[in-house]
């Protein structure tokens, strides 16, 4: 008996090393973030950066070679249209002369006031052998009166007169035409001069605004000469926007005219609404901020929103869009992260009675936050979202 109760001792240290052992390989719920199968609408969009644009630009050019004044205007200012004058042209100075180009002006101007010498001298012979054939002839016709002298010489008085007449205004075209060239040939020398306000309205050339709106640029500020077809300022009507939003080509595809567009983080605490015109036809190349070279396309959208709530909108502002591709009013869902592959069908675990159920699920469309489920699930069940390597079916769970 004695011997029993010494080894008493060591036998309850046998069994609470036992009970200690078995507390230790014991399994223990595996603690868990779960998440509850819902009802509720649900879209897919396509996510992208974007900027608004006036719908109708203007790009004001010069129509001809001259001297531009300077532009008043700024950027922002209010324009009317076929009122306010944009930009005023008035004729250039001349150009410079060289000591050979002088030279030969120079020359050109003595040889032509020598030509206005020589008709002048024609001139006034012609007047004198017109005034004595017109002499000649009313005295001719004097003595026809009277029959002193023939019908043939009165005939040959008259004919000198015309004659002599006709030679007295070819003289006076030959001296206005020596006097032009005359001009012409010292206009080489000419340099600027003042201008009236007479010759200004008739000389210089107003541009005006096209249409009614706002400036947009001042692309030629400063006074310059400028030739046909400098640009010399932008403008547009900024109360007609537009978004221009580049996305994936992949995304693009699933983009239909029409489609409702919601824009976020745009400046104002509301978000606007829009929608789809046109998905343009071609794409072009752009080198991501990782460096990959992506294909996207311009999808252009106009806002569906009244005139006042773009006002403090203009052309080029960042827009960050949102273009809905299909939603649905009511659909049972699920957050992404609880769906995960097994074989070849996606599955969740439910947490069925404190354990976890392995049950394979039909899903539809997804949003990347959450998807669309078919078949599988109820709502009301609670799954494990995001399960690790430690979920598997009939493991104990504990939810967080």
């Amino acid at each position: 008996m004695k011997a029993i109760v010494r080894q008493l001792p060591l036998v309850a240290a046998a069994l609470g090393g036992a009970a200690l052992l078995a507390y230790a390989l014991w399994p223990r719920p595996v603690e868990v973030d779960v998440v509850r199968v819902t009802r509720g609408p649900l879209q897919v969009v396509v996510e992208e950066d974007g900027k608004t644009r006036v719908k109708e630009r203007y790009i004001v050019s010069a129509p001809l070679t001259g001297q531009l004044t300077r532009i008043e205007l700024e950027a922002g200012d209010t324009i009317e249209a076929e009122k306010t004058v944009l930009a005023t042209i008035q004729p250039t100075d001349p150009a410079l002369l060289d000591a050979r180009l002088r030279a030969e002006s120079e020359a050109r101007v003595k040889s032509a006031e020598s030509a206005t010498q020589q008709a002048e001298a024609r001139s006034a012979a012609a007047r004198e052998a017109h005034g004595l054939a017109d002499h000649q002839y009313q005295r001719a016709k004097g003595l026809s009166l009277t029959n002193a002298i023939s019908k043939e010489l009165l005939d040959a008085a008259e004919h000198q007169e015309r004659i002599a007449a006709e030679t007295l205004r070819a003289a006076v075209f030959a001296l206005q035409v020596a006097k032009y060239e005359l001009d012409l040939a010292k206009s080489a020398f000419v340099r600027t001069r003042p201008i009236t306000d007479v010759e200004s309205d008739q000389t210089r050339l107003e541009i005006r605004s096209p249409i009614s709106g706002r400036v947009l640029r001042v692309l030629q500020e400063s006074a310059a000469v400028v030739t046909p077809g400098k640009s010399l300022l932008e403008v547009g009507n900024t109360q007609e926007l537009e978004m221009e939003i580049d996305v994936l080509s992949a995304d693009a595809a699933q983009i239909q005219s029409g489609a409702r567009v919601i824009l976020q983080h745009w400046g104002g605490e509301v978000p606007l609404k829009g929608r789809v015109r046109l998905v343009e036809p071609s794409g072009f190349t752009k080198i991501s901020a990782l460096g990959v070279e992506e294909q996207r396309v311009n999808v252009i959208a106009d806002f569906d929103e009244p005139p006042e709530r773009l006002r403090s909108l203009g052309d080029a502002f960042r827009v960050e869009a949102a273009i809905v591709i299909w939603e649905i009013d009511d659909t049972l869902q699920l957050p992404a992260g609880a769906l995960f592959r097994s074989g070849s069908e996606w599955a969740v675990f439910v947490n069925k009675n404190g354990r976890a159920e392995l049950r394979a699920v039909s899903s539809g469309r997804s949003n990347g936050r959450m998807t669309q489920i078919l078949q599988g699930l109820s709502e009301g069940e609670t799954v494990v979202a995001f399960p690790s390597d430690q979920v598997r079916s009939g493991v104990s769970l504990k939810e967080k």
